[in-house]
């Protein structure tokens, strides 16, 4: 699985929009959707944000390993 999927599909299974999330990481709703594309990527201060938000490691966003 890519990071970029796999940053959209925790969104999607914790109900949230790319608005939330960008509220979150205090970007714009383009950004978090580049991210989740590919065509941008997020500073490791943006996945921190999302581990401790998710209850993931960073290494599990990032793809380095298939355990949360």
């Amino acid at each position: 699985m890519t990071v970029y999927k796999r940053l959209r599909d925790l969104r999607e299974d914790h109900d949230l929009t790319q608005q939330d999330i960008a509220d979150l990481l205090k970007a714009t709703k383009q950004q978090v959707n580049k991210g989740e594309r590919g065509d941008q990527i997020m500073g490791i201060d943006k996945y921190i944000v999302l581990a401790r938000y998710y209850g993931v490691s960073p290494d599990y966003l990032a793809g380095l390993t298939e355990e949360p």
